[in-house]
């Protein structure tokens, strides 16, 4: 049995996956952001990036159109500070 906590410290698991989800799609956005930065990229190097920039970027905003909504529910289940 789980004490009250360990439990109070556990994420819902939809948000725990949605969250480790965010993370990778950040990481693969700032990489993607390092490479705009190098020079000398060819027209079809930028366009490829940008493209999967776009990409990216569109995902992170589906992806996250729920997300407030299950933190605040995170938030709202957190016990009072004594």
């Amino acid at each position: 049995m789980l004490t009250q906590e360990h439990k109070s410290t556990q994420l819902n698991k939809t948000l725990t996956v949605l969250l480790a989800e965010l993370g990778e799609e950040c990481s693969n956005i700032l990489t993607l952001l390092s490479q705009l930065q190098l020079a000398n990229l060819s027209i079809d190097q930028k366009g490829d990036i940008l493209a999967q920039l776009s990409s990216a970027v569109a995902h992170v905003h589906v992806h996250t159109e729920d997300l407030p909504d299950l933190i605040g529910d995170e938030l709202f289940q957190l016990p009072d500070p004594e």
